[in-house]
């Protein structure tokens, strides 16, 4: 790869970070799995990375068990 191709590379990673926050989940998911498929130590600290940068992409609370669901 040569120098140019490693600059578009960086611009675009750096325009998806910036974006991130509005990207759908699902997107956000996809390029969480390219980006990091295979190293389970990187995938967390990536996953921690972008919750600490992005609170949108901490994942939604869980919802309360039955008991506690108000009925309508």
């Amino acid at each position: 790869m040569n120098d140019l191709s490693k600059g578009f590379e960086f611009l675009l990673g750096h325009a998806t970070f910036k974006l991130w926050p509005d990207l759908p989940r699902d997107m956000q998911e996809k390029l969480f799995e390219a980006a990091v498929p295979d190293d389970p130590l990187l995938r967390y600290s990536f996953a921690v990375f972008l919750h600490d940068h992005h609170p949108r992409t901490a994942h939604p609370p869980k919802p309360p068990p039955p008991e506690h669901r108000q009925t309508l």
